[in-house]
Parts: structure tokens; C-alpha cells; sequence
């Protein structure tokens, strides 16, 4: 494993230079993103602990390779000429905070622009930078984010809404700021013109889950909370079997048939109550109790591994619950090398997800494990123009942190 400072060429995004100042998911999870498929990434620690993604024991690992660790206090004088230094040469600045504390500190989207007129500047907050001001300077965290967009209660039972786990709403934010932030940088590249991007952590789970809050805001149509079922058709959802859980997505004509056969209710095709041809069998159909009923009562005496082959050689979408001890060893897995191991800073291997989606032609790679705090601050400062004098002075003033 390469410990070097500089990044290899590869990758579709060789040669972009991204910036962060963010803790934990929604922020750092896009550039850990764009670091795998080639970015040059400089991730900004506080000169105390660091990002509080260091405090997990295995993730961290996962969520910060490739990239490169400047320890610095960005609002101190000495730390906003480095940062504003940093920023001269990146295209992308991504930052996460509670609604626009950078601007409240001096550090503006037309500061930034006056250093780097081309820059794209993503700002990620729980609630935006406008709106209500007390909403806009509140705290907020995935849960709080999935609570305030509706998601949260489009999930769990019909007693209890449930959180849509692991962190959802963070990882779904990082897509979104990986996708505007690319879309922002192609139109900077033909103008010269930046952008400032405001990704509201609320409004991105608003759209995702805009499915059936379509249906309510022009039909006034709510649905129950799903649980492990659909809200709308039979045979969809999770069920238990003899020996494991299948997930089962039951829709057209010839799979609804082969699934009335397997249960015992074979002799209601083509009757007038499910003719032939019937596409989906729905919750509200005159025979859905029993069709449900049926469907429970046969799975419970089929092995899951059986009973998913079976289905799906009737071209019916099925798949076993997958648990955490089958993944690595899975055939499927194994052939698309969905899993690889690496080694970190104190020379321990880790195992963790490839790198995704795949690239033909220009695939992404590991390079470098997850940085020790503050390990190329030295680097990073000496290549923008900083003696070791100066250097060594930052340092002893708590501007810096190196290791």
C-alpha cells in the first residue's frame, strides 16, 4: 500500500482537486466518493481530536481512504490565509455545518470566489441556509433529517414509525452532493463562473420519498405505513420461510399465475375475478386475504435458498434475506469482487466494499488507507509556498497539527 503524498493518475476524475471541511457522513462520504474514482482530496481536521469519524473502530477505514489529512484551524487568521491558499487551485469545496456558519465567520462565498473565481462551493446543512431562521441554525443529524421530510413516518408499522437505517439520510445527501457538485463543475469549466450549492439534508429526503406523497398532495390519498409489506399488492414484501426471510416483488401476468399454482390457487386464473392477464394482484382484490394467507402457510414449509430459485426460474423477482455472515462467501460476490482487503496506516489488514460502480475503462483503485491526523499538513502547506519557518510557527501557534 502507498503511503506517498501524491495521488496516482486514474480514475474518470484524475487530475480534479476537491477540499472538505466536514465531520462524519453527508459531506465526507461524496469526497470519499470522488477519491476513489481518482480525485485529489484534501480532508480539513480541527487541531483537537479530528473528525469524529476517527472515534469507530472499523468504518473509518472504509470511509476516509485515499484521501489526504490537513490538520487546521481554518477560523483562526493564520488558518483562513492557508485555507484561502488551499483554495486558490481546488475546483470543488465541499462544507458541513449547522446552517451558514461559514459565511457568520467571514469566510463568504464572494471571499472564496475572489481566490478562485471558477470554484464550485457546496454547503450541507440539515434545513439550508434560508427559510426560517430557527429552523435554518438548528441542530440536525440523519434521524432529525428523515423526521422533518415525512420519510420517517413513511416507515416502520402501523403503531410505530420507524428510522430508515444505517444513516439513510446522510448517505442519500452525499449522492445528491456528489451529483450537483459535478453538475456545477461542468457549467463552471465552460464559463469560468462558480457556484455556491445549498443541499438541505431535509429537502433530500423530501425527494426521495416523494413516491406516495405524490398521491397525497394531489388526491389526497395517504397509505399505511408498509412495515414489511406493500401498502398496495399482495406478494410483496418480506416473508418468513422454513428456514431464512425472502424478499418477494410479485408483478405480471405469467408470475402471478406460477405463484397461485405453488400456493393452491391455481383454479382462480381466468376467473372472472382474476382473469388472465392480470398484472398485479392487489390488497384491495376480492381474494387478497386468502391469497396472503396461502402465500404465508406455503412458504413457511419451503427452504428459503429452494423456494427462491424456484421463483425466480418462474422469472418472479425473489431473493433470500442476505446476512452479514453469507455476504463474503456468496458465488456472486466473490465473481464481481465485491469485497477487498487493505492494509492500514499501522500495517493491520482491513476488509471492507470494492469500489462502486465500475468503471471499465477507467476504474477506481485504493491507493492509500485513511490518513493519521494532521499527516500531510507538512506537505500540503510546503506546496503552497509555507517555509519550514513558517511552518514550524503555525505549529507552536495551534494552527496546525502534524504528525
Amino acid at each position: 500500500m502507498s503511503m506517498e503524498m501524491k495521488t496516482p493518475a486514474f480514475g474518470n476524475l484524475q487530475g480534479l482537486k476537491v477540499v472538505y471541511s466536514a465531520v462524519e457522513i453527508a459531506g465526507p462520504e461524496a469526497a470519499q466518493m470522488m477519491a476513489e474514482w481518482g480525485a485529489d482530496v484534501t480532508w480539513i481536521e480541527n487541531t483537537f481530536n479530528g473528525d469524529s469519524m476517527r472515534d469507530t473502530t472499523y468504518v473509518k477505514e472504509l470511509e476516509r481512504r485515499n484521501q489526504k489529512s490537513l490538520s487546521l484551524n481554518i477560523f483562526s487568521e493564520e488558518g483562513r490565509e492557508v485555507f484561502l491558499k488551499l483554495i486558490e487551485t481546488a475546483d470543488i469545496f465541499i462544507e458541513s455545518s449547522k446552517g451558514p456558519a461559514f459565511a457568520k465567520r467571514g469566510l463568504t462565498d464572494e471571499l472564496l470566489w475572489e481566490h478562485n473565481k471558477s470554484l464550485v462551493i457546496v454547503h450541507v446543512s440539515g434545513f439550508g441556509h434560508t427559510g426560517v431562521p430557527d429552523r435554518v441554525n438548528r441542530a440536525a443529524y440523519d434521524q432529525t433529517a428523515q423526521a422533518f421530510s415525512g420519510y420517517l413516518a413513511q416507515n416502520g408499522t402501523e403503531e410505530q414509525p420507524m428510522i430508515a437505517s444505517p444513516y439513510t439520510g446522510d448517505y442519500f445527501t452525499s449522492l445528491m452532493v456528489v451529483g450537483s457538485s459535478l453538475a456545477a463543475l461542468y457549467k463552471a469549466q465552460k464559463t469560468g463562473v462558480g457556484e455556491s450549492i445549498d443541499v438541505a439534508m431535509y429537502e433530500v429526503m423530501l425527494r426521495m420519498g416523494a413516491y406516495y406523497m405524490m398521491d397525497y398532495l394531489n388526491g389526497g390519498i395517504l397509505y399505511p405505513r408498509a412495515g414489511a409489506r406493500h401498502q398496495n399488492l399482495c406478494g410483496i414484501g418480506v416473508y418468513k420461510c422454513k428456514d431464512g426471510f425472502l424478499s418477494l416483488c410479485l408483478y405480471g401476468a405469467k408470475q402471478n399465475k406460477a405463484l397461485l399454482d405453488r400456493i393452491g390457487l391455481g383454479y382462480l386464473w381466468g376467473t372472472e375475478e382474476y382473469p388472465e392477464g392480470t398484472t398485479a394482484l392487489w390488497l384491495d382484490g376480492p381474494k387478497a386475504e386468502l391469497i396472503e394467507q396461502k402465500l404465508e402457510e406455503y412458504l413457511l414449509t419451503q427452504p428459503v435458498d429452494e423456494v427462491e430459485e424456484d421463483f425466480s426460474n418462474c422469472k418472479i423477482a425473489a431473493n433470500k434475506v442476505m446476512t452479514f455472515e453469507e455476504l463474503p462467501e456468496h458465488p456472486h460476490f466473490k465473481a464481481r469482487e465485491a469485497f477487498i482487503e487493505w492494509e492500514t496506516m499501522e500495517g493491520k489488514k482491513c476488509k471492507g466494499p470494492n469500489i462502486f460502480p465500475k468503471f471499465k475503462n477507467n476504474p477506481g483503485q485504493v491507493w492509500r488507507p485513511m490518513p493519521t491526523l494532521g499527516m500531510d499538513t507538512k506537505t500540503i502547506l510546503t506546496d503552497l509556498g509555507y517555509s519550514s519557518e513558517e511552518i514550524h510557527e503555525l505549529k507552536e501557534k495551534g494552527i496546525i497539527k502534524m504528525s
